[in-house]
């Protein structure tokens, strides 16, 4: 357990259905859909994904020119895609951002999460679809979030982090608080700059790579 994280840097449908990620059966019949799923990402999307913003729990009225005003104060935008349903025009209310410069979605994905919103509050996040490898869409039993009431929580992902094992072990950083959650030591501002660090000079390092071969 020494290299625990509460983040997952790979997604695993067994450990996402899992409040600390320790799980070896699953505990619903979407985590076994998504372990047996085979999900390859949307050839049409577009893009550099370790510039792209997540951008959900938008307003349904909420445009593409709303997004554009907001979010261009965080750095200079690439592209932006409002997803809609093909065939009503409607907002589906999730968006995906291009910024130009990675410090661009750093800031934003520190600064814009939980923002209000034609009076809605949004949840901001790296992409995940194109930089998470093994992932696998809430669609097929896999995803990260979730409601309380759907009985499908998925563990790993900045809306639900996973916690601490019992057994993790002396040699890690412990949790701070008792079980009252706003202790934990990920919530701290300095955690968070310090995952924001780790991850991207993980996918940055993964960017570069690629592009050599």
């Amino acid at each position: 357990m020494v290299d625990w994280s509460p983040i997952a840097k790979v997604y695993d449908p067994l450990k996402a259905g899992s409040i600390d990620g320790t799980d070896v059966e699953p505990h619903d019949r979407a985590v076994w859909r998504a372990m047996g799923a085979r999900y390859k990402p949307n050839k049409g999307v577009v893009g550099d994904p370790l510039l792209t913003l997540f951008v959900a729990r938008l307003n349904p009225q909420t445009t593409e020119d709303k997004l554009y005003q907001v979010f261009s104060k965080y750095g200079d935008i690439q592209q932006l895609r409002l997803a809609r349903d093909i065939v009503t025009g409607f907002s589906k209310r999730y968006a995906f951002i291009e910024y130009k410069e990675e410090r661009s979605v750093v800031r934003a994905r520190r600064d814009a999460n939980k923002l209000v919103v034609d009076q809605h509050e949004v949840f901001v996040d790296f992409e995940q679809e194109r930089a998470l490898k093994g992932w696998v869409p809430r669609r097929l039993g896999g995803g990260l979030g979730g409601k309380k009431e759907s009985g499908q929580l998925r563990f790993g992902g900045r809306d639900r982090p996973f916690r601490k094992p019992i057994n993790l072990g002396v040699g890690m950083v412990q949790e701070r608080g008792g079980g009252g959650g706003g202790g934990r030591e990920w919530d701290r501002q300095g955690a968070r700059d310090r995952e924001d660090r780790d991850r991207y000079r993980e996918r940055t390092h993964r960017h570069s790579w690629t592009n050599l071969t």
